[in-house]
């Protein structure tokens, strides 16, 4: 936050567009504001004026490039997730863990036992990015 503008002098339009979530989550990306928005988390700030005047005079100024991290892999997940979860009966959310674990050999072998032609195998393992 090279530039701190003041609350006052921001418009209701940009306050409409304003997600306190992704404010959260944007400066988490930094490992030294972890605490600060934690912080800000718990004493849990009834307006996003609030939010980002906290922000405004906790974070320092200075001039920081904060890289955006998104997790790609969960949008793909899902059809291939179904597949491992009906494998080991087990839920969708631990069906992803074990996708991680086992990895794009071990999924192959599950689908090829499920009787998963190799076209489609491809597919999912493409989509999931393994």
């Amino acid at each position: 936050m090279l530039h701190k503008t003041s609350p006052e002098k921001i418009s209701e339009e940009s306050w409409d567009k304003f997600n306190s979530y992704m404010i959260h989550r944007y400066v988490s990306m930094y490992i030294d504001y972890i605490d600060i928005v934690n912080y800000v988390q718990k004493i849990n700030p009834q307006s996003k004026k609030q939010i980002y005047t906290i922000y405004r005079e906790m974070i320092p100024k200075k001039k920081l490039w904060l890289k955006y991290i998104k997790n790609e892999n969960k949008k793909n997940y899902q059809e291939l997730a179904q597949y491992v979860a009906e494998y080991f009966e087990c839920s969708l959310g631990e069906a992803e863990h074990y996708i991680d674990i086992i990895r794009e050999t071990g999924v192959r072998n599950i689908l090829w036992e499920m009787g998963v032609d190799n076209k489609q195998t491809d597919k999912l393992i493409k989509e999931a990015k393994l």
